[in-house]
């Protein structure tokens, strides 16, 4: 997954996404839900000090800067558990 910054308003809702040198402006209400971290696939136990089991994701749908005309990607933007910033996980080009 590839590493990514997030520019959101004061209650964690997404409003610009840095992806490289390039600014991606959502452009459609972002879906927020949570996931179960699957710990158990690479540890025997939970992590000491870590008390998180689930994992914040955004499904965003974003256009290059402000271009209107530009087409619209979905992307599913993760919660890196281990710095607190963010991750690209899955990207496909929305149908016009």
């Amino acid at each position: 997954m590839e590493h990514i910054f997030i520019r959101s308003t004061a209650d964690g809702k997404p409003v610009v996404v840095v992806r490289g040198t390039r600014e991606w402006q959502i452009a459609v209400e972002p879906v927020r839900w949570f996931e179960r971290v699957a710990w158990w696939e690479t540890s025997r136990r939970m992590p000491r000090g870590v008390g998180r089991v689930d994992v914040e994701v955004w499904q965003v749908q974003v256009r290059l800067g402000s271009n209107a005309s530009s087409s619209l990607a979905t992307w599913e933007l993760v919660r890196d558990g281990s710095g607190g910033g963010w991750r690209l996980r899955a990207e496909a080009l929305a149908a016009a």
